[in-house]
């Protein structure tokens, strides 16, 4: 009989949480095709999971409108260069994850030429440019989604798609120990602790790393026992974050921490966050939350002036929860005289905390499918290889 060819995976994420994903289906994979091959672009944790990468994921890491024009030569570059590489070297399926501006041009040439094409994480075009469906049907012979609700409206525009749940409802516990957390993160083991996520790229942490250190200033003067904990995702980061928290406050009582975004969330009995991925993660870890967010003003104004936003909220967690049960501060708002009250109210509400948590753990329960498993299999599934186990 003769001996079936190793697998071979193309996969591309551009940030953090695209890496968190594509780690958990890279993982599935070898066990379910033991010695199969992956490369792409790849971050710390894919690269742990076995992947290769052609080049640093940070320089796929853009985001907005304005943001992407001033790098749009560069990203056209490099892909075009994946381009060449995968019609030269063709896997036998290509795994574009989340990054939807990016992959699905890329997953649209590859399926033109014969390339079984995969996207992880259904673009949003159920909130904005509903239009990009037809781009969709065109890129994908199959989109897995980590939200219920995206399969049907998808299915219903002619893309093929299955939801398979979100692999960080599978990773995070259901019940998670705050005091474990601290210990882990040498935090003290009482008082107050709010985590500040100020995003995980550049131009994210440029916006928001003055009004996020302006609101744990005014928190701080409110509550003069309270303490901060700030997780960065690369050293690059962590020096603008440096740099601004010595200009604007030296002596706030605060602890920066190397990555680990999941267990200083756990630690805190509030966090302020930027939108984005880290809102599921919160919420996944069952803490209250303050969202705030700016893009660039001509992004912004785009963006409202075309009424391109279709869904009432910008954080994921209130969308799922169906209400604002993390207080919104976006653009102009995203100030500290409206972000700390907003957190210090929380702090001092312990019976609405009790609400939103029982909400969040609902929502948690409902979310976990075994997501990287399934979407393994599903993969398989679309090339006509079967599982080892």
């Amino acid at each position: 009989m003769a001996e079936v060819p190793a697998l071979r995976v193309g996969i591309v994420a551009n940030e953090v949480s695209g890496d968190i994903l594509g780690a958990a289906v890279i993982a599935e994979l070898a066990r379910l095709a033991p010695g199969v091959r992956c490369i792409g672009v790849a971050g710390p944790r894919m690269l742990d999971a076995g992947c290769a990468t052609l080049f640093p994921m940070e320089r796929l890491s853009v985001m907005g409108l304005t943001e992407v024009i001033g790098h749009l030569r560069e990203l056209l570059g490099l892909r075009r260069e994946l381009l060449r590489f995968f019609l030269k070297d063709q896997p036998d399926v290509f795994i574009g994850v989340d990054a939807p501006d990016f992959n699905l041009g890329l997953e649209r040439r590859l399926r033109a030429a014969g390339i079984r094409t995969v996207h992880v994480v259904s673009p949003t075009v159920w909130a904005w440019r509903p239009g990009r469906v037809k781009g969709i049907r065109r890129a994908v012979d199959l989109m897995l989604c980590v939200f219920p609700f995206e399969e049907s409206f998808l299915r219903a525009h002619g893309v093929p798609a299955r939801y398979v749940g979100h692999p960080l409802a599978d990773q995070i516990p259901l019940v998670v120990d705050q005091s474990a957390a601290r210990r882990v993160l040498g935090l003290p083991a009482t008082g107050p602790l709010i985590a500040v996520l100020p995003g995980s790229r550049l131009g994210e942490m440029e916006r928001l790393a003055v009004p996020f250190i302006e609101t744990a200033l005014r928190c701080l003067d409110a509550r003069p026992e309270l303490r901060f904990v700030v997780p960065l995702v690369n050293a690059r980061l962590r020096a603008h974050f440096s740099a601004v928290l010595e200009r604007l406050a030296p002596n706030l009582p605060v602890t920066l921490v190397d990555g680990r975004s999941r267990e200083v969330i756990a630690a805190a009995d509030c966090v302020l966050t930027a939108s984005g991925t880290a809102t599921l993660e919160t919420l996944l870890l069952k803490r209250p939350m303050v969202v705030g967010y700016r893009v660039h003003p001509f992004t912004y104004h785009l963006v409202t002036q075309l009424r391109l936003v279709k869904v009432p909220y910008a954080a994921m967690a209130n969308l799922l929860a169906g209400r604002e049960l993390a207080p919104e501060f976006l653009q102009d708002r995203c100030r500290a005289d409206l972000m700390a009250p907003a957190l210090l109210d929380l702090l001092d509400d312990p019976a609405r905390v009790s609400v939103i948590t029982a909400e969040y753990a609902r929502i948690h329960a409902g979310l976990r499918h075994d997501a990287a498993r399934k979407a393994a299999l599903a993969v398989l599934e679309l090339i006509g290889r079967s599982a080892a186990g």
